[in-house]
C-alpha cells in the first residue's frame, strides 16, 4: 500500500503543502498558524529526504548539520513548545478540547516522518503527511467548518489502516540482519568525525558529541573490555538458563546515540559469537510506541514534557477493533518471519543514566484512557506477549542490559565513566559465593521481616516461597552478571498471602520520575494505601503515584523482593552525589527493593531456571501468572517497578525459619551474615572519607 505511485504521491503531497504554506501566510488565526506551519515543517522534512537521496546533506560541513538537525526540532524545544500545535494545551486553547486533541496527537505524530526521511523509508513519512492534507482540505481554512467526529475518524483510519505495514517493518528491523541500514552504517563509520551522529535524523545536542569525543578518546583495549562485559553477559545468559545459544543467528542491540564506537566493537564480538546484529529506531509512530519509553536506537529526546503529553495518545483511536487488527498485524508479521523469529537470541539493551531527574506537568486536556481503554490494553500486551512466545519461545531466548553514564551527569563524567566501567566488570565469582550465603540463608525460611532505620518507617513481613528439597531446590536467585550487568542481587517472587505492612522510602526514583517520603501499605501481598509528599495535597501525590506506578490500576501486587549486594555501586553513587541519577538496573543493586507489577519471571514461569549452584528456581509464579493457563490475560500487569531502601534507612533484615530460627543478614545498614562481611568494605571506605 505505501508504495504505490510514491514519486507521484510526494510530488501532489508537496505541491499541495507548498499552496498551504502560501495562502496561510501573514494570517494570525489559529486554524492557518497550524496548517501553515505544519505545512513549511513538512516541505523542509521531504527537502532533506532529496537531500539525503542526491548525496548533498553528506557534503554538508559539522557545523552545517548541527544547524540543519536544530531547524527541524526547533518547533518543539522548551520555550518554542509552549507556543505549539503539538503541546495539547495550546491545541485544545485554540480548538476546543476534543478536536484540539486530535491536532495535538497527529501533530506529534508528524515529528517522526524525520526518522522516516533519514531512514530511506519515504513511502511511512508520506502517510502521515497525507493524513495531514486530508484534515486540512477537510478544515478548508475554518476549523468551525469540521466536526470533532470527521477529525477523529480521519486520525482513527489513519493509525489503523497503517498499523499494517508499520508493524511488518519494525518486525523485519528486529528480526533481519540489514533490513534497517543502522548496524550496517556504523561497522563501516569514521568515528572520529562527528558527522557520523547526524547520518540518524535523531535529535543531537552537545552532549552525545560530547560522550562521541570521550569514547574516541579510549584506547582499543578499553572499548574491547567495555563491549565484553555485554556481550559475555549475554552468552552467560544463554549458558545459566541452559539455552542453546548455536541456534541464534541474531541479535537487537539498543542504545543512546554518541555510544556508536562501542555498538561497533559489539557488533564484532556478537558476529565471533555467531551472531548478526539487528538495530531498529525507537518507535515514532503511535501504532507501536510504548507510552513515552523508548525500545530500540534513539537520539538526545528535544522535549521530555512533549513526550510525557502524549504517552495516552492511543487513548483516541484505541477500541476493541483496532486491538484485534494490530493483533492480527502482528501475527502476520511474525508469520511473514517465523524463521528469522526462531533464530532471534533476545535483545542486548544498553540503557544511560545521568540525565537530568524530570519532574513533569500534568497537562489536563491530555489524551488519558478510559476504564474500559485499560482493559483493553492490559488484554493487548498479554496477547502480543503470547504471539511474540509463539515464535520467539521464551525458553529458547535470552537478553542482556547494561548501563552506562551520559555527559548530562555533571563535569566528572570522564571519571565516573571509567568508575562505570570497572562497577561493570566486577567479580561474578567473589560475588557468586557472598551471594550463594544469602541464598541459603533465605532459601527455606518462612518469611522475611525489614525494618527501616534513621526515620524510615518500613516495617514489612515477606512470606516466601516453601523449599520441600534444599539439596536441589531454592527460592531465591543468586543474581550474576549475565543478564543483568552489573552483578549483585538476590531475588525471589514473594507468596503474596501474608506478605503485609509497610514500605517507606525517603526519595527514589521510579520510571524516571522522583518520590520524595513514599509509603506504600500492603495487605496480602497487594497494595492497599500509597502516599508521597511531592506536592500540597495528599490527593495529588496519590493521583501521581497511580498514573505513574499503578499505571491506572487500582492495586498491583508485590511482585519481586530482592536484596542488593553492590556496595560498590552504593558508595559510587554516594562518592559523586549522584544517587538520583542512578538507572534502576544499578540503583535496585544498593539496597533491598520490591517490584510492584508482574514478577521477574513474567511469562517464563514454565521455563527450567538454576542457580550457578546448579539448583532451580521454584519461586517463578504467584497467584496471578498462576492464572496463565485458563486466563493468560487476566495473569499479568505488563509492568515492573523496583523501589530500593538504600542501606543506611535500613534496621533490619532477618529470615524466619519454619522452627522459628532466626537468621539476620543486615543489621543497622551493614551485612552481618557470616562470609558477608566482605560487603561492607565499601561502606567503612565511604565513612571514613
Amino acid at each position: 500500500m505505501f508504495e504505490d505511485n510514491l514519486e507521484e504521491r510526494i510530488s501532489l503531497a508537496e505541491e499541495r503543502l507548498r499552496e498551504f504554506a502560501s495562502d496561510t501566510a501573514g494570517r494570525p488565526d489559529p486554524t492557518s498558524r497550524w496548517i501553515g506551519g505544519t505545512s513549511r515543517f513538512l516541505l523542509k522534512v521531504f527537502e532533506t529526504g532529496k537531500e539525503l537521496k542526491d548525496g548533498t546533506w553528506g557534503r554538508l560541513s559539522l557545523t552545517a548539520m548541527r544547524e540543519r538537525n536544530r531547524v527541524l526540532y526547533e518547533g518543539v524545544l522548551p520555550g518554542a513548545y509552549e507556543k505549539s500545535f503539538v503541546n495539547p494545551a495550546v491545541a485544545c486553547a485554540a480548538f476546543g478540547e476534543k478536536k484540539g486533541q486530535v491536532i495535538s496527537a497527529l501533530s506529534y505524530e508528524l515529528l517522526g516522518t524525520i526518522g522516516w526521511v533519514f531512514e530511506g523509508k519515504t513511502a511511512f513519512a508520506l502517510a502521515p503527511a497525507e493524513t495531514f492534507l486530508e484534515m486540512a482540505c477537510a478544515v478548508k481554512g475554518d476549523m468551525n467548518r469540521v466536526s470533532t467526529e470527521q477529525l477523529r475518524d480521519i486520525f482513527y483510519w489513519f493509525v489503523s489502516d497503517t498499523s499494517d505495514d508499520y508493524i511488518e517493518d519494525r518486525t523485519a528491523d528486529m528480526l533481519v540482519p540489514g533490513h534497517a541500514p543502522f548496524a550496517g552504517w556504523i561497522r563501516d563509520c569514521d568515528f572520529t568525525d562527528l558527522r557520523f551522529l547526524y547520518r540518524t535524523g535523531e535529535y543531537v545536542t552537545p552532549d552525545q558529541e560530547r560522550l562521541a569525543a570521550a569514547l574516541n578518546g579510549l584506547d582499543a583495549e578499553q572499548i574491547a573490555k567495555m563491549a565484553s562485559a555485554f556481550t559475555e553477559g549475554y552468552r552467560r545468559g544463554f549458558e545459566l538458563g541452559r539455552k542453546d545459544l548455536s541456534k541464534k543467528h541474531t541479535v537487537s542491540i539498543r542504545y543512546e546515540a554518541g555510544f556508536e564506537r562501542l555498538v561497533a566493537e559489539e557488533i564484532r564480538q556478537f558476529r565471533a559469537l555467531g551472531l548478526e546484529t539487528t538495530i531498529y529506531r525507537s518507535a515514532v509512530s503511535l501504532v507501536s510506541r510504548q507510552m513515552d519509553a523508548r525500545v530500540g536506537f534513539f537520539g538526545a529526546r528535544p522535549n521530555r514534557q512533549m513526550e510525557y503529553d502524549h504517552r495516552y495518545d492511543d487513548a483516541l483511536v484505541l477500541d476493541a477493533a483496532f486491538v484485534e487488527r494490530k493483533l492480527g498485524a502482528l501475527t502476520h508479521a511474525y508469520e511473514l518471519y517465523k524463521d528469522e523469529a526462531l533464530a532471534f537470541g533476545g535483545p542486548a539493551v544498553m540503557e544511560t543514566f545521568g540525565q537530568t531527574p524530570f519532574s513533569p506537568c500534568t497537562c489536563p486536556v491530555a489524551p488519558v484512557r478510559s476504564s474500559v481503554q485499560l482493559k483493553l490494553d492490559r488484554k493487548l500486551r498479554a496477547a502480543a506477549g503470547e504471539i511474540t512466545n509463539r515464535y520467539i519461545p521464551g525458553e529458547q531466548r535470552s537478553f542482556t542490559i547494561i548501563a552506562w553514564p551520559t555527559p548530562q551527569i555533571g563535569p566528572d563524567f570522564e571519571k565516573i565513566l571509567a568508575d562505570t566501567v570497572r562497577l561493570n566488570t566486577l567479580s561474578n565469582a567473589l560475588y557468586g559465593k557472598v551471594q550463594q550465603k544469602i541464598t541459603e540463608a533465605l532459601s527455606g525460611a518462612a518469611y522475611a521481616l525489614v525494618r527501616g532505620a534513621a526515620g524510615n518507617s518500613t516495617n514489612l513481613r515477606v512470606s516466601l516461597y516453601p523449599v520441600s528439597d534444599s539439596r536441589t531446590q531454592s527460592s531465591f536467585e543468586n543474581c550474576l552478571a549475565d543478564v543483568n550487568i552489573p552483578v549483585g542481587e538476590v531475588f525471589t517472587t514473594p507468596v503474596l498471602k501474608g506478605t503485609s505492612g509497610v514500605l517507606n522510602v525517603s526519595r527514589v526514583y521510579l520510571n524516571g520520575l522522583r518520590f520524595d517520603d513514599l509509603t506504600i501499605t500492603f495487605e496480602d501481598g497487594m497494595v492497599s494505601g500509597y502516599a508521597c509528599s511531592n506536592f500540597q495535597t495528599a490527593e495529588e501525590g496519590k493521583a501521581y503515584f497511580k498514573e505513574n506506578v499503578l499505571f491506572g490500576n487500582t492495586t498491583l501486587p508485590m511482585g519481586e523482593f530482592a536484596i542488593g549486594t553492590n556496595t560498590e555501586a552504593y558508595a559510587f553513587g554516594r562518592r559523586y552525589g549522584i544517587e538520583g541519577k542512578l538507572p534502576i538496573l544499578i540503583a535496585e543493586k544498593t539496597g533491598p527493593h520490591f517490584a510492584l507489577g508482574d514478577t521477574c519471571y513474567s511469562h517464563e514461569e514454565d521455563n527450567h531456571i538454576y542457580n550457578p549452584d546448579g539448583r532451580e528456581i521454584i519461586a517463578r509464579e504467584n497467584d496471578f501468572s498462576r492464572r496463565r493457563v485458563k486466563d493468560p490475560q487476566d495473569a499479568y500487569f505488563n509492568c515492573h517497578t523496583d523501589i530500593t531502601i538504600p542501606y543506611d534507612e535500613i534496621g533490619e533484615i532477618t529470615a524466619v525459619w519454619p522452627d522459628g530460627r532466626r537468621v539476620t543478614i543486615i543489621r543497622d545498614g551493614r551485612f552481618v551474615l557470616p562470609g558477608t562481611e566482605v560487603l561492607n568494605a565499601p561502606l567503612d571506605a565511604l565513612r571514613e572519607a
